[in-house]
């Protein structure tokens, strides 16, 4: 089934508990926790405590998304405050294996992410240990930004790959998805959808949830 994930990055900071119930009585079942360190992107989020304030409001799975230029030293921090799954980028990781490796280590799920311009060929190695690929349908930083259409086209060559290969792992996007583009988007071969501004900046999260659920189960029994 196909998850909706709102990323909290466009919720109320002083009422991420509130917020985080009201996403899952819409029926998600993960948080998508984006840190960024003001250096890998021009922007600076939340650091561990945040998520540890978090984890202790909320049942939901927290996808914390690692856009910083040192996951080795980070991840196991982040971790340690209640992260359920660690996503590192490729673009900075010059040992990417050993730092799946890592994370996995600690028992939790690891992810790797692409930028628009970092071409698949750069996974070839890991896709057999990722757990979950990401892929970034805008430039990573800011919030509220359009979904670049070519990323769709690199998610259904990933997931092309994916079949060829025999494997298992979840197809993650992130960015400018909206109720509009969201069938396209679950067609084009996403198993993860993450959300931030058609969520949060809405009356009722809960219901916008709800509705692209529904949607999103309706574009998989289309065929293409």
């Amino acid at each position: 089934m196909v998850e909706i994930i709102p990323s909290i990055l466009s919720a109320d900071f002083a009422r991420l508990a509130e917020e985080a119930a009201r996403v899952e009585a819409g029926g998600a079942r993960m948080l998508h926790i984006d840190v960024m360190d003001g250096h890998f992107v021009p922007n600076l989020t939340l650091g561990a405590p945040v998520v540890e304030s978090l984890r202790k409001a909320t049942r939901l799975t927290l996808d914390v998304h690692l856009m910083i230029t040192d996951p080795d030293r980070f991840a196991p921090a982040f971790i340690q405050a209640g992260a359920d799954q660690i996503s590192v980028h490729q673009e900075v990781c010059p040992h990417l294996h050993r730092t799946l490796e890592m994370i996995k280590g600690f028992g939790v799920k690891a992810g790797v992410v692409l930028n628009p311009a970092t071409p698949l060929s750069t996974l070839e190695e890991v896709l057999s240990l990722a757990d979950f690929v990401l892929i970034m349908s805008v430039n990573p930083g800011f919030g509220g930004q359009k979904l670049i259409p070519r990323s769709l086209e690199k998610v259904r060559r990933l997931a092309l790959r994916r079949q060829e290969l025999g494997l298992d792992f979840a197809i993650e996007i992130d960015g400018g998805v909206t109720p509009e583009n969201l069938p396209e988007v679950v067609r084009a071969g996403c198993d993860w959808i993450v959300t931030g501004s058609s969520v949060f900046h809405t009356p009722d999260p809960g219901a916008v949830v709800a509705a692209m659920r529904q949607a999103a189960l309706e574009a998989t029994s289309i065929p293409i």
